[in-house]
């Protein structure tokens, strides 16, 4: 399993008239998250977009607990808790306030896609290489 944390304060702009992170911004969060876990392997968006491999969203689920308010320093917990071969790839997100209260849940399932040719693709060996460690260690238990 691989985990990556990242903080993100909830923004003014961000809330909705009672001060409550709007629902739609939880996405954005994900996202953040997610580019966050992939740049703590070594890559960036950019450099998989270089590399020829664009990451579509193909389903998104959302599951809320209690609001994110207004000025709150929250901690986006992804997680990779499988290490798939093929074209798809799933984020788990969970976030937490400052007082490690949950938040919300949300799985984002991405695809590898090549958009020259315009089909999906499997996992980049490059970073397949990078998350093997973390999944070799669950599977000698």
């Amino acid at each position: 399993m691989y985990t990556a944390t990242t903080k993100i304060r909830v923004r003014y702009g961000e809330t909705d008239q009672m001060g409550y992170l709007y629902y739609g911004f939880y996405a954005l969060y994900y996202e953040v998250g997610r580019a966050e876990a992939i740049r703590d392997l070594g890559f960036t968006y950019r450099e998989l977009e270089e590399m020829g491999i664009m990451m579509p969203v193909v389903e998104l689920n959302s599951k809320y607990f209690r609001p994110a308010l207004y000025d709150d320093l929250i901690t986006v917990k992804t997680i990779l808790k499988e290490l798939h071969g093929g074209s798809k790839i799933e984020f788990h997100s969970e976030l937490y306030n400052e007082k490690e209260e949950l938040l919300n849940k949300g799985i984002t399932t991405l695809v590898f896609y090549d958009p020259k040719e315009k089909k999906k693709v499997d996992m980049p060996h490059e970073l397949h290489h990078r998350l093997e460690p973390f999944f070799k260690a669950l599977n000698s238990k």
